[in-house]
């Protein structure tokens, strides 16, 4: 008989893990590995849209089927193992007459023989397992799902670990079975209109966001303010150029000169004139800059060296475009928001030292100068504290080590092993490096451990701590920085599932916690010359903890606070110790909007994250009413860890948006927030509606706009690209021009999809102007090493000839069924089913394939 278990239900669940681990095991360790070599493991997607066993429509339906290996050892055959899997989203229950289910924490969960089972070798297992929400993406499972027995190291089940392709370098995940079925699961209400971005569609899509227009001279991006075409013979620069500073030291632009140099520039000694100068009184905007090439020579003028460096770049980018042969021309050029930022998780899954320098240097080549650099998290914490060894040591590491002494239990399909990409940190010499990197280039870096809340990493850490100092009979040392009180009996569950996560916002530690890791990140800024000027606590998300705390309800009777207070007073508490420092607090939007603008300090910055159609407009105006620096994050478009298309073999996660390409980033209106109900649609693909019901104060504007990669399902540096290009384009160009069809802000205004509030002809005008640039782009992004996503190209098939086109312009190929990949050149006959996948410029990488026809 199957049986239906909750995954919450202990005594159930806890039964069959707790036999299996209890009886004696004679297993030997080549035993289990080869065990784990040899079990099949499938997880297939089988409906969106059931009936679900609890009632309502908030469940997805899948499958997991293991076959268990021909030769079976007896222990195994006795159930005595245990499989550890990772689900990001929360499981209902599961029917297995084989198996029983256990939450762990997290998104992890284990499952177990039942007591009495006798596995046969061979067999095959079917387990249904009932999740939460929805499945759009055969990139939601999580790889890695390892196996345990007794006191053997854990191993990875072979089946379930990662593939990459050599041709394109895209992770696979042989384990899951391929999404087919748009009806059952492409959407899983009866009212949303999004469709799966087959290549018919995509076809039609391209096609209706083509303008044929003439080629754009200049290719800048993001796009010059003002450019004026000069009369005369073109500026040579090939032989090189006599380079002469004024008012700028060299090292403030060596970087931009380095650019100069590779856009075919020969050197800076002899050649046409090129003239840098800094004049603070020049008239012009800061960050901004003047470029005229006329009369065989370059003058660069700039208020700040900032400015003279964005003016190298664009030189360089121009220069490159033509040769070296510079048009006479003048460029009047600068910002339209002051903060252009681009927000890194390398908390969830740790990036490389390397891929943040990658990022860093096509941020200044883009012009964007904020990193919000995540650094700590549940899942993570990735810089050295010295005065806190633990927190990189285990906070840095995810492993199997139930107790977590050494490392933090895995989540995110992490696996069982401590020495995989996913794992790792920062020392200072690291970190130290990256800013002095960011200095280089104008960059500054804002680091961000969110707190109280997504703490989780360094809760358990200081509980490593403690339990080591405790175990060297050192009682004071070990409670020190402790971040729990003992006492506390607070039952809570996060947004992400954890028990653990959060900080006491009562307790003396925490705050000794905080000031000891900021003074330590601020020396690490001092040692690299750049001022730790701002630090983002997070203050997002915070769980429903403390209510059981001694400490809080003593806090609570003194302050006069109610339960749901405690969270302001840690962010007011927390940005006013900062402000001491002379540094600014920033935070997301729904923790920092609970706090009492009168008791925060005067300089504070919110990062916006409501939805769209979910009162960004409002909570953005609220903020920027308190005299508050607001950073437009909003999820809807500027979430990059979102699916590029509507496509089952695209990761990301989904609940803000199905689908944010670059064509979305691009078009994005960041000072008028309610406007883009005039062209961008709802989650459901339907036609929205916003109401300015919280008008912006006069003369009041926004502080910037920031894009976001979250990095729970991007595991590699080259997901990392993958994900942020060439999407992060789109955030330059918005964050740095402002077009002409973009509509002025007016207070009270109301927005509806399609209301020609939006001029939509010229948007799409200046869309195409852009894509025409895009190939000089990408194929710089591709001489750099970035591996940037290359869209699947639209295919159709008319009257039998294959007809194809792409986003931006790429090498297309295609092949017959058995046949061998050809150039695609125009439209050509074909018979049967075609695959068609287009190429990066320099044709060394190809993109994901797509079929069209039988």
């Amino acid at each position: 008989m199957k049986t239906w278990l909750l995954a919450g239900v202990a005594a159930a669940l806890m039964s069959g893990a707790a036999w299996a681990q209890a009886a004696p095991v004679k297993l030997s360790q080549g035993e289990l590995d080869r065990f784990a070599a040899d079990l099949g493991y499938r997880y297939t997607i089988q409906d969106n849209k059931p009936a679900c066993p609890q009632g309502g429509n908030g469940c997805f339906l899948s499958e997991i089927e293991v076959r268990v290996p021909q030769t079976l050892p007896d222990d195994l055959a006795a159930g005595k193992f245990t499989l550890y899997a990772s689900f990001v989203t929360r499981l209902l229950g599961i029917e297995s007459d084989q198996f029983d289910l256990k939450f762990i924490n997290g998104d992890l969960y284990t499952l177990t023989p039942k007591p009495g089972v006798k596995l046969k070798g061979g067999q095959t297992i079917r387990i249904k397992v009932w999740g939460e929400g929805q499945f759009y993406s055969a990139y939601y499972p999580m790889p890695n799902v390892y196996a345990v027995s007794g006191g053997l190291k854990a191993a990875t089940i072979a089946a379930t670990k990662p593939v990459i392709d050599p041709e394109t370098g895209l992770e696979s995940l042989a384990f899951v079975a391929p999404m087919t079925d748009e009806a059952k699961l492409g959407t899983k209400h009866a009212d949303d209109l999004t469709r799966w971005l087959t290549p018919e569609r995509a076809f039609a899509q391209n096609a209706a966001r083509t303008v044929v227009q003439a080629k754009p001279e200049i290719v800048i991006l993001p796009t010059p303010a003002k450019v004026t075409w000069l009369k005369g013979a073109a500026v040579d620069l090939s032989g090189g150029v006599t380079l002469a500073l004024k008012g700028v030291d060299h090292s403030a632009v060596q970087v931009a000169l380095d650019g100069v140099k590779d856009a075919g520039v020969a050197g800076f000694t002899s050649g046409p004139k090129v003239m840098v100068k800094v004049d603070a009184k020049s008239g012009i905007a800061a960050e901004g800059y003047g470029l005229r090439a006329e009369n065989g020579a370059i003058t660069i003028t700039a208020s700040d060296a900032i400015g003279a460096a964005y003016g190298l770049t664009s030189l360089a980018q121009q220069a490159a475009h033509d040769k070296a042969k510079l048009k006479p021309v003048l460029i009047e050029d600068s910002p339209r928001l002051p903060f252009r930022g681009l927000h890194v998780d390398v908390a969830r899954n740790f990036h490389s030292k390397a891929e943040m320098l990658k990022i860093i240097d096509q941020m200044a080549a883009y012009k964007l100068n904020k990193l919000h650099f995540h650094l700590g998290e549940d899942e993570g914490w990735r810089v050295e504290i010295k005065a806190l060894p633990e927190l990189a040591t285990v906070g840095g590491t995810r492993c199997h080590d139930p107790k977590e002494d050494t490392c933090l239990l895995p989540q995110l399909g992490a696996g069982p092993d401590a020495d995989t990409p996913v794992n790792g940190y920062y020392s200072q010499v690291d970190y130290i490096e990256i800013l002095m990197a960011a200095k280089a280039r104008h960059i500054e870096v804002i680091p961000s451990f969110d707190m109280p809340g997504h703490s989780r990493a360094a809760v358990r850490s200081m509980e490593a701590r403690y339990r080591r100092l405790m175990a060297e009979g050192k009682p004071d040392e070990a409670n020190l920085y402790r971040l729990v009180e003992p006492e506390d009996t607070t039952v809570y569950d996060s947004i992400q599932h954890y028990n653990d996560n959060t900080l006491n916002v009562c307790i003396p530690a925490t705050y000794r916690f905080l000031d000891t890791v900021i003074d330590e990140v601020a020396a690490m800024h001092a040692a690299a010359g750049v001022p730790l000027k701002k630090y983002h606590i997070g203050a997002d998300e915070t769980a429903g903890a403390w209510s059981q705390s001694p400490a809080c309800q003593k806090l609570m009777a003194t302050e006069k606070l109610e339960p749901k207070q405690l969270s302001a007073y840690f962010i007011e508490k927390v940005s006013n110790r900062l402000a001491e420092r002379g540094i600014e607090a920033a935070g997301w939007s729904d923790g920092m909007g609970h706090t009492d603008a009168a008791k925060m300090p005067k300089a504070v910055q919110s990062n916006i994250w409501s939805g769209l159609f979910t009162g960004a407009a409002a909570e953005a105006h609220n903020h920027a009413n308190r005299g508050w620096d607001v950073v437009i994050s909003i999820p809807d478009t500027f979430y990059f860890d979102i699916p590029q298309s509507v496509d089952p073999m695209e990761r990301g996660y989904d609940w803000p948006s199905r689908v944010t390409d670059t064509y979305e980033v691009f078009g994005f209106i960041p000072e008028n927030i309610p406007a883009n109900a005039s062209w961008l649609k709802t989650i459901r693909h339907q036609p929205g509606k916003i109401d300015d019901t919280t008008p912006l104060k006069a003369g009041l504007k926004f502080k910037g706009l920031q894009g976001q990669l979250w990095s729970e399902t991007v595991r590699s540096d080259a997901q990392v690209d993958y994900m942020l290009f060439p999407r992060v384009l789109g955030l330059a160009e918005r964050a740095w021009h402002k077009s002409a069809w973009e509509p002025a802000y007016k207070a009270g205004e109301t927005y509806t999809y399609d209301d020609g509030k939006v001029d939509r002809v010229a948007q799409a005008k200046d869309w195409q102007t852009f894509r025409d640039k895009m190939p000089v782009h990408l194929a710089a992004l591709e001489a750099a090493g970035v591996e940037y996503r290359i869209a699947p190209p639209g295919a159709r098939i008319v009257d039998g000839k294959l007809e194809v086109n792409t986003e931006f312009a790429h090498p297309v190929e295609y092949r017959l069924a058995g046949g061998q990949w050809q150039s695609y050149t125009g439209p050509v006959a074909v018979t049967g089913a075609v695959e068609v996948r287009a190429r990066t410029f320099d044709g060394k990488r190809a993109g994901r394939s797509s079929k069209v026809g039988e």
